[in-house]
């Protein structure tokens, strides 16, 4: 993905009318796919955790906060992710992560969950294969989470949370001549949706009776890539320059986000899960570097002396954790 969607993505231009046959075409396709699909049912609980558009809406720090509500709740929960970016799921493979797992095998996100979870969390493109190699494993598991697995209709599902940045629904159009991957109608088929800032009247048309509730990601903490055990407030740097390195779906919400806290940013977007390399963190000037958890995992290797880890998370509004919950028993007690 490039470091930022096409321009064309936020209005219905001459371009994305150009575009507008072949999304329909996608939007044929992936109906039919999705029609001819026999899910494949888990013997345990199923929680999926996606979204319906191309590019970062804060899946990963919805999972982590999942993975808490769960674990805190008394369930043993398990994860799944496509492992986009690993070698590993690139050759086809199910794999489960070790600890301190190399991002360039297992990929970025799932080496940053692993880390921030503690749960047990299998690759693969097939999310079922993954799923029962991890229940195979480790049957202590009672529960899978999968990460960004909304499209992934081979798995049974038993609740599903979309995430949602209206940001990134652009001109609310299918691939190729939006960025969505499924027709907005589909976030009026969810169990919850968790919105990732403020919703307009027409999406909340949309969501019908699919109670929504609101995200907020907090940071305020800098982590030394060198020693992650020596950390410092980010107020330290209000007023300074500092170099801002992002290799998310949306590089300009890090950005904002490092705006806020006071300092001047000088950005440096690059595309979503960029394998760095040394270069991609040789400035000339002595300026601290500042970058997401995500990017972290790939770069703490060679970072820099002065190279600040910033993590964020997730604040859900009340309700969210209690209505999951609720639907899981639900689901238990008619089981």
């Amino acid at each position: 993905m490039a470091a930022s969607a096409p321009a064309f993505w936020q209005r219905r231009g001459a371009l994305a009318r150009l575009l507008r046959p072949l999304s329909c075409l996608f939007g044929a396709l992936a109906a039919r796919r999705r029609a001819r699909l026999l899910p494949q049912r888990l013997p345990v609980p199923v929680i999926v955790v996606g979204n319906i558009a191309v590019g970062g809406s804060g899946k990963t720090p919805v999972v982590d906060w999942l993975a808490s509500v769960l674990g805190a709740a008394g369930y043993r929960p398990g994860i799944v992710s496509r492992g986009h970016g690993g070698e590993l799921s690139a050759q086809g493979k199910v794999a489960l992560v070790p600890p301190g797992g190399d991002p360039a095998q297992y990929g970025d996100e799932p080496v940053l969950l692993a880390r921030l979870t503690g749960c047990p969390l299998a690759i693969g493109r097939d999310r079922p294969a993954a799923a029962a190699e991890l229940l195979r494993q480790h049957p202590e598991c009672d529960l899978i989470i999968a990460d960004d697995g909304m499209q992934h209709y081979r798995l049974a599902r038993d609740i599903e949370v979309a995430v949602v940045d209206e940001a990134t629904l652009g001109n609310g159009l299918l691939l190729p001549a939006g960025p969505l991957r499924e027709p907005l109608a589909r976030l009026g088929e969810v169990d919850l949706v968790i919105a990732h800032g403020p919703l307009s009247a027409r999406l909340q048309a949309v969501l019908g009776h699919v109670p929504a509730y609101p995200m907020l990601l907090q940071g305020g903490e800098l982590r030394a890539l060198a020693d992650p055990a020596l950390r410092r407030p980010a107020a330290e740097l209000r007023g300074q320059r500092v170099h801002a390195v992002a290799g998310i779906g949306r590089p300009q919400r890090f950005f904002d986000q490092l705006a806020s806290e006071g300092m001047t940013v000088v950005a440096h977007p690059f595309p979503d899960h960029h394998r760095f390399d040394v270069e991609d963190l040789a400035f000339e000037d002595a300026l601290p570097i500042l970058m997401t958890a995500k990017d972290a995992v790939k770069c703490a290797a060679f970072a820099p002396a002065d190279c600040w880890e910033y993590p964020v998370r997730a604040q859900i509004g009340p309700g969210a954790a209690e209505r999951i919950l609720e639907k899981l028993e639900d689901g238990r007690t008619s089981a």
